[in-house]
């Protein structure tokens, strides 16, 4: 493990690392929102099958 070597690694990435414009934030942001809330959706989904599925075990 060399840690000079890796300092300046980390270095290098926070020199070439910006931040990010409002657009692009917002952007990202929806898009995260949307991957959430499809996953949830997807779980709701799932979760009213397995409730009217019979042999199943209630919640």
């Amino acid at each position: 493990m060399d840690v000079p070597y890796d300092l300046t690694s980390y270095v290098r990435v926070l020199k070439l690392a910006s931040t990010p414009s409002w657009e692009e934030f917002s952007q990202i942001a929806k898009i995260a929102g949307a991957g959430i809330m499809l996953v949830g959706l997807l779980g709701f989904v799932i979760f009213a099958v397995m409730t009217f599925v019979p042999g199943s075990k209630p919640v």
